[in-house]
């Protein structure tokens, strides 16, 4: 029996990649560390997994290369290897949107029900910070913040966003964003600033995606 071609021996770790991919909590972990470095039981607390079982999920995904991960001290840390794999994920996601009925149907039903307006884009944002036009709220949790975040951005996490609404200046246009396009704590933000008067819309992607396009962040 011949051995297999060079092209069928790539072919098969392509697959290994597309397989480690093929479960919903692998990508929850992938946005989560899209956003910063995390230890295991980061990870399993935000995931709302066992720690074996976040455990798992990650030494699956260092082993076909779309994960690092370094010892500091007794805690190992984890981070996305490279940034073409969030390109990888942000394609799975047009593809699902584009073919997948089902996946049409929750984005129209939950997401474009609490928006149905359009999105900012990264480059119309980037525009009107320059200009001084916009507040830009980072409404994920602090600790993601503080790992990174856009210019002149405020930290807002959803659950303090009502207490902050008195020291937002009203004429102002409001920008927020979270941690990527399907992250539900922009959408609940802009409806939340929008039912205090405030003239909100949301960010296109988020934090991760603004970053890999070569955009400033601090």
């Amino acid at each position: 029996m011949s051995s297999p071609s060079p092209k069928f021996e790539l072919f098969t770790r392509f697959a290994e990649v597309g397989k480690a991919l093929g479960n919903s909590h692998r990508l929850v972990i992938l946005e989560l560390l899209a956003q910063r470095e995390r230890s295991v039981d980061d990870l399993a607390s935000a995931a709302r997994l066992s720690v074996a079982n976040a455990s798992q999920h990650l030494r699956l995904m260092r082993k076909v290369g779309l994960l690092v991960s370094r010892r500091n001290g007794a805690h190992i840390l984890y981070r996305v290897n490279d940034p073409a794999v969030l390109d990888l994920v942000a394609a799975l996601h047009r593809v699902g949107e584009r073919n997948v009925a089902e996946v049409r149907e929750i984005v129209g039903g939950y997401f474009r029900e609490r928006d149905a307006l359009e999105p900012v884009s990264r480059q119309e944002l980037s525009r009107r910070m320059r200009d001084g036009l916009v507040t830009v709220l980072d409404v994920r949790p602090e600790d993601e913040f503080d790992a990174g975040h856009l210019p002149q951005a405020i930290n807002a996490p959803l659950r303090e966003l009502e207490k902050q609404l008195r020291d937002l200046p009203k004429d102002r246009d409001v920008v927020a964003y979270c941690r990527g396009p399907y992250c539900v704590f922009a959408f609940e933000a802009v409806a939340l600033l929008r039912q205090h008067g405030f003239s909100a819309r949301r960010l296109e992607d988020g934090f991760p995606e603004w970053k890999a396009s070569g955009l400033p962040v601090d």
